[in-house]
């Protein structure tokens, strides 16, 4: 195992009826901007719990984050952030609204010229308004980590940023709201969680036992849990587990001491960028892909995660291995994501314009090897497609 520091600073409050006490959490001093995306938080009523609960605060409203947020509809938040004299932000919805927040929150300290460079060139965060957040759709796992990424829609750049200074001081889980949630959305938050627990597990072995077992445990969980809440769709245990699960498969416990990947977010970012597709999609795209064109590298791990995961204990090492990888297309499937660029109408010709959009983001070195360019990267979806 690798030497690490851990240090997660987020407070949990999790369970039903949490959003109520938000008003507790935040001090009555500071003058809040409350951040949320289309307006479903109205009709669900977690905008209603908010409201009451903030009674007492001096509170500005600011509405409309996309998916995918955009620098675009962000720098508006920021020069609200200014003129009204804000100092702390709540973010209520999702990924993308949690995402967009932190970008305000380091935009409004940010001494730069431009916070965009925040995320093109890696200018350094050195502060941030502190914020807290609601999670309605449980994915990401950015409610209780410093990581975002934001789109900037006139260049079709989707940037990465991670920073300390933007881990939310509080999140309030509340497994019920998300009852009301479309099975896209659903489906969605799934694989995405899926996915984070697998970049940070399919790399090699280091002997870390304790990291590999939580993150095949929670593999497990959303495996079991993902089509009953397709199914089931208003079982509050099986939503409750389902949001542990995405919030624990990015917190940064599972990825201590390892190595870990992240190419699939990588080539999934552009595919967003270029085409809209959702976030979970494009991964959903990806990994079984990956996986067949790094299987040799990632051998030992793919066994494991056939064995350990699905359960597969007969056959050679290698049937073992592509059984593994036609099971997590299944499943993905199953939870109704399709697997190719085919499958949202996107033809291999694009696959040349994704391929010249890693060659500009310079993504030559990904994987945990750092083996995955974008001539790699393009076989990838080539067998993607």
């Amino acid at each position: 195992m690798y030497n690490f520091q851990f240090s997660n600073p987020t407070k949990i409050v999790f369970g039903k009826g949490q959003i109520q006490n938000i008003g507790q959490e935040i001090d009555s001093s500071h003058r809040v901007l409350l951040m949320y995306g289309g307006g479903s938080i109205k009709k669900n009523g977690v905008y209603q719990q908010v409201i009451e609960s903030l009674s007492n605060h001096d509170l500005v409203e600011f509405s409309g984050v996309e998916p995918n947020p955009s620098l675009e509809t962000l720098s508006k938040a920021i020069e609200l952030v200014e003129s009204k004299g804000i100092d702390y932000i709540l973010a209520v919805g999702g990924g993308s609204v949690i995402d967009g927040a932190k970008f305000v929150a380091a935009a409004a300290k940010f001494e730069g010229d431009d916070p965009w460079d925040i995320l093109a060139k890696g200018a350094k965060v050195v502060s941030a308004l502190p914020l807290s957040c609601i999670l309605t759709l449980p994915a990401t796992g950015t409610e209780s980590n410093g990581n975002s990424v934001i789109t900037k829609r006139s260049t079709q750049d989707k940037l990465p940023f991670s920073s300390p200074h933007v881990y939310p001081q509080v999140a309030i889980l509340d497994p019920s709201v998300t009852f009301s949630l479309p099975p896209r959305q659903v489906a969605n938050g799934v694989v995405d969680a899926f996915v984070h627990t697998i970049e940070q597990y399919l790399t090699y072995d280091v002997n870390a036992p304790v990291q590999d077992r939580f993150a095949e445990g929670l593999l497990s969980t959303l495996i079991e849990e993902g089509p009953k809440a397709l199914s089931e769709p208003d079982n509050y245990d099986v939503r409750a587990n389902i949001m542990w699960a995405a919030t624990m498969a990015l917190n940064g416990l599972i990825g201590v001491g390892v190595p870990q990947d992240w190419a699939t977010h990588g080539i999934g970012h552009e595919i967003t960028a270029l085409h809209g597709l959702d976030h979970a999609q494009t991964l959903a795209i990806v990994l079984p892909s990956l996986m067949r064109e790094k299987k040799e590298h990632k051998a030992a791990k793919l066994l494991q995660f056939g064995r350990r995961v699905w359960g597969i204990t007969e056959g050679s090492d290698d049937a073992i291995i592509e059984q593994a990888i036609a099971k997590t297309a299944a499943f993905f499937e199953e939870m109704g994501v399709p697997t190719t660029l085919s499958g949202y109408g996107i033809e291999a010709s694009a696959i040349d314009a994704l391929v010249a959009q890693m060659e500009k983001h310079k993504l030559h070195a990904m994987g945990e090897h750092k083996d995955i360019n974008p001539d790699v990267a393009r076989r990838i979806l080539e067998n993607a497609a």
